[in-house]
């Protein structure tokens, strides 16, 4: 798992670096390839060293200390030393939407950040399947992948909208012609989905399964998607964080907050369908009985 993952973290990183060269290419010729490869490459050093830093930072969470929190730094060191990791960084986001997500390059370098609502719902049994859940992902090395693909979703749209305000090079032949910016301005969401979609939900159940078992409390994590659920239909969505940073959240911020999800919306979702998330955790608590 953890090769798997590194494998797939370098591939992501490589397709980012081209699209960027792609789009330079297309926009400008190869000038403009040379450019956005150094941006391309400036952006991938930022996701790999930096990416801890900016969902801490477009969060709002700030670093607490053990007296101000005793319980929640007991939760996380007893989990960390059951997983066999260093004691992550904790920090605390003024967020009222309960949610928590861990985040941080690999076990030496990982933070794990919980926001106040969360705090306010959750018990400590259901706290602590949680952040067994997040360290999870930490162990799992799904952590800096995540950020890669955050990285790119941003990153396509961002292009996109660059294109299409600026157009592309009246020198070149392009068999899309004035119409490629548009059709790049129509497709980046769906493709910033589609790369969210192949390294999220199966990882969102990885996780939920190695945090039921790491806590061997599967039935509390279960409870706690449960309330989470409800509370995500009547807390709106955090401002200042991006929907391509919504699978960096055990639960989707960004859900519709009435009716449900469409099944439509629900195939690029970010996450799971909680109540299928719920039942496998019913499933393996009936195993571990």
């Amino acid at each position: 798992m953890i090769g798997i993952n590194r494998a797939k973290t370098w591939i992501l990183i490589a397709a980012l670096g081209g699209l960027f060269v792609l789009i330079g290419n297309a926009l400008f010729g190869a000038q403009g390839a040379w450019t956005f490869l150094l941006i391309g490459l400036a952006i991938n050093f930022a996701l790999y060293w930096f990416s801890d830093r900016i969902a801490i930072a477009s969060t709002r969470s700030r670093p607490v200390s053990e007296q101000d929190y005793p319980r929640l730094y007991a939760i996380v060191r007893e989990l960390a030393g059951l997983n066999h990791m260093p004691m992550p960084k904790v920090y605390v986001s003024d967020m009222l939407q309960p949610n928590a997500f861990a985040t941080g390059r690999n076990p030496n370098h990982a933070s794990v950040a919980v926001t106040k609502g969360i705090l306010q719902i959750l018990d400590e049994r259901e706290l602590r399947g949680v952040l067994a859940h997040e360290l999870s992902h930490v162990a799992n090395r799904d952590i800096l992948i995540n950020s890669i693909a955050a990285g790119i979703g941003m990153s396509i749209t961002m292009l996109a909208r660059f294109a299409f305000f600026f157009g592309g090079s009246e020198e070149r032949n392009s068999p899309l012609g004035p119409f490629a910016f548009l059709i790049a301005w129509i497709l980046a969401p769906i493709a910033a989905a589609i790369i969210q979609l192949a390294v999220s939900r199966s990882r969102e159940y990885q996780a939920d399964e190695s945090g039921a078992l790491l806590a061997h409390d599967p039935e509390a994590l279960a409870n706690a998607l449960r309330k989470l659920e409800a509370a995500s239909t009547q807390v709106p969505a955090p401002a200042g964080v991006s929907p391509a940073q919504a699978h960096l959240f055990i639960v989707n911020p960004f859900r519709a907050r009435r009716g449900g999800a469409s099944s439509f919306a629900n195939l690029f979702s970010t996450h799971p369908p909680t109540a299928a998330r719920i039942a496998r955790l019913e499933e393996i608590a009936r195993q571990m009985a």
